[in-house]
C-alpha cells in the first residue's frame, strides 16, 4: 500500500480508501447498496486496516447515519488508534422532515457535524466535505461555518464533493482571500467508462493542487465485467440499483479491451479498472466499498497491477472522450505558443 500526501496538506491518506456506503442498510435504496451488520463491519475494517488502509469514508446520510454509528463502534471494537486512522465524513442530504435539515447552511453544517461526532464516538473529524452544491446558500456562508468547526478543534480539513469546476475554484478564491480553512480535495466519480471529469474537473484539480477521492471506481460493478455483453447479472447491486450511468456500447468494447489486459496480467477486470486509476496522476484516493472480504481482498490487490504504456494506451484509445468545445479550440490555440517555444529552444 502506498501513500499521498491530500491535496496542499501534509496529510498521508493511503492510495485505496474503504468506503461505508454498505454498511447498516436496511430497506430502500441502502438495503441494496449493502446491509453490514456490526460485527461483519468490524471483520471488514480489520481486514483493510491490516492491508495499509489507513483512510475511510463514510457519511450522515448513508443509512440515515447508521453506517458513522458502525464505524464509530468498529474503531472502538478493534482498538484501532485514533491516529492511525484517517476519518472522512460528508454533509448535505436530508436529516430531518424540516426544509433546514439539509443543505450546506451555517446551522445546517453546525448541527450535522456535532451530530456525525456522536455518532462516530470521537472528538474530531479528519476530513470533512460537503456533499454537494447547495445553491440556495451563498458559498461564503458554507465556508465560513466550516472554518468555525476547524478553530473549534472539531474538524482537521475541508473538502468537497460532486462540485463543478467553476464552484470548487470560486470556493477555493474565497477561502484563500478570507483566510478561511482551504479546501484540500474533490470526491468525485471517475471511472474509464465515465471520464467526464477529464474536460474542465480534472485540469482545475491539477492547476490548484487538490487531491481527488474517486467513488464508485467500478461504476456500480460494471467494470466487474459481469454485466457486460447484455449480462443483467441479476445477483449483483446494478441489477436493483442501476447507478451511475453507463454507455453500454462503449462500455462492452471498453470490458473487451480490460479482458485481454488482465489475461496477460494475471489479474481480473475489476482491479485493471482500479489500477488505471492508480495509474492517474490526479488521483489520490481510490475508494472501495465491499460486502464480502474475499471482494475487499480482490480490490486490494489492484494494487499490485503494473499496467504498461501499452496497456494504458490501449485503454485511453478504446474510452477517450469525443473532442468537445472549448476543448478542441483550446488545443489547437495552444500550438501558438508551444510551437514558438519548440523552435526557440
Amino acid at each position: 500500500m502506498r501513500y499521498r500526501t491530500l491535496g496542499p496538506s501534509g496529510l498521508l491518506v493511503s492510495e485505496l480508501c474503504l468506503g461505508t456506503m454498505t454498511f447498516g442498510g436496511s430497506e430502500g435504496m441502502w438495503g441494496q447498496i449493502g446491509k453490514l451488520r456490526q460485527d461483519e463491519a468490524d471483520s471488514l475494517v480489520r481486514a483493510a486496516f491490516d492491508a495499509g488502509i489507513n483512510f475511510i469514508d463514510t457519511a450522515n446520510v448513508y443509512a440515515g447515519g447508521e453506517s458513522e454509528r458502525i464505524l464509530g463502534q468498529t474503531i472502538r471494537n478493534l482498538g484501532i488508534p485514533r491516529d492511525e486512522v484517517v476519518i472522512a465524513t460528508k454533509v448535505l442530504g436530508v436529516m430531518g422532515e424540516g426544509p433546514n435539515a439539509r443543505g450546506a447552511s451555517r446551522g445546517h453544517i453546525m448541527a450535522q457535524a456535532k451530530a456525525s461526532l456522536q455518532r462516530l464516538q470521537m472528538d474530531h473529524i479528519d476530513l470533512y466535505q460537503i456533499h454537494g452544491f447547495d445553491p440556495l446558500t451563498p458559498i461564503t456562508e458554507t465556508l465560513e461555518a466550516l472554518d468555525t468547526l476547524v478553530r473549534q478543534g472539531h474538524l482537521r480539513y475541508v473538502g468537497l464533493s460532486n462540485w463543478a469546476a467553476w464552484q470548487i475554484v470560486k470556493a477555493v478564491g474565497i477561502a484563500e482571500a478570507s483566510k478561511l480553512a482551504p479546501i484540500l480535495s474533490l470526491q468525485a466519480y471517475y471511472t474509464l467508462v465515465g471520464r467526464d471529469l477529464e474536460r474542465e474537473i480534472v485540469p482545475m484539480l491539477q492547476a490548484e493542487g487538490l487531491g481527488l477521492m474517486v467513488w464508485s471506481p467500478l461504476a456500480g460493478g460494471f467494470l466487474s465485467g459481469k454485466y457486460s455483453d447484455g449480462n443483467t447479472a441479476n445477483d449483483g447491486r446494478r441489477a436493483s440499483f442501476d447507478f451511475p450511468p453507463v454507455d453500454l456500447e462503449r462500455g462492452d468494447a471498453a470490458i473487451a479491451v480490460m479482458r485481454e489486459i488482465a489475461s496477460a496480467r494475471g489479474c481480473t477486470v475489476a482491479q485493471v479498472a482500479l489500477a488505471w486509476l492508480l495509474h492517474q496522476p490526479v488521483v489520490t484516493s481510490v475508494i472501495v466499498g465491499a460486502k464480502r472480504i474475499e471482494q475487499l481482498q480482490d480490490n486490494i490487490r489492484s494494487t499490485e497491477v503494473a499496467l504498461t504504456a501499452e496497456d494504458l494506451a490501449a485503454l485511453d484509445t478504446v474510452t477517450r472522450l469525443p473532442a468537445e468545445y472549448p476543448g478542441w479550440m483550446l488545443e489547437r490555440q495552444s500550438q501558438y505558443r508551444a510551437t514558438f517555444a519548440s523552435q526557440k529552444g
